[in-house]
């Protein structure tokens, strides 16, 4: 093949045209920026999804999965309403009512003369977990109820 150009091709070709059967150096370097730019921005944008998990992930236990399934359900089905839902549950801070009612259940077993129930939030103590059950025959038992009615005057 002759290098020479073609008759009707201008004369003064830019740099970026290649001659055939050359490398097209700008083309690998717009390939190499394009595939750079879209995982930065697939970073970014998981970074961003992601966040409400991060936030919730020092709240209770039951909240942070709640914020978890909720952030899986918008990745999945690209519904930005369940994002902004688990945005804002991750941002509340939910009261913690099981550890009021579970004093309640304790005091109320200790003033029937019961021995309360181990806290189930708590590791189990090594020493009574493997402990050979006890003799019950000497425990405390609550006041049987009158079976007598009140006499009225």
């Amino acid at each position: 093949m002759s290098e020479t150009l073609h008759p009707a091709a201008p004369h003064h070709l830019p740099g970026f045209i290649t001659a055939p059967g050359d490398l097209d150096v700008l083309m690998v370097a717009v390939g190499i920026i394009l595939l750079v730019a879209i995982l930065f921005v697939g970073n970014i944008y998981l970074q961003i999804h992601s966040l409400p998990e991060r936030m919730a992930h020092k709240s209770q236990k039951l909240q942070f999965e709640i914020v978890a399934v909720l952030c899986l359900l918008a990745l999945f089905t690209h519904n930005h309403l369940f994002w902004v839902i688990a945005l804002l549950l991750a941002l509340v801070d939910l009261p913690d009512f099981s550890t009021p009612l579970r004093s309640i259940a304790g005091s109320v077993q200790k003033m029937a003369g019961l021995p309360p129930d181990p806290d189930p939030s708590e590791p189990p103590d090594e020493v009574t977990a493997h402990a050979a059950p006890a003799d019950t025959s000497d425990k405390v038992k609550a006041p049987a109820a009158k079976s007598e009615e009140p006499r009225h005057a």
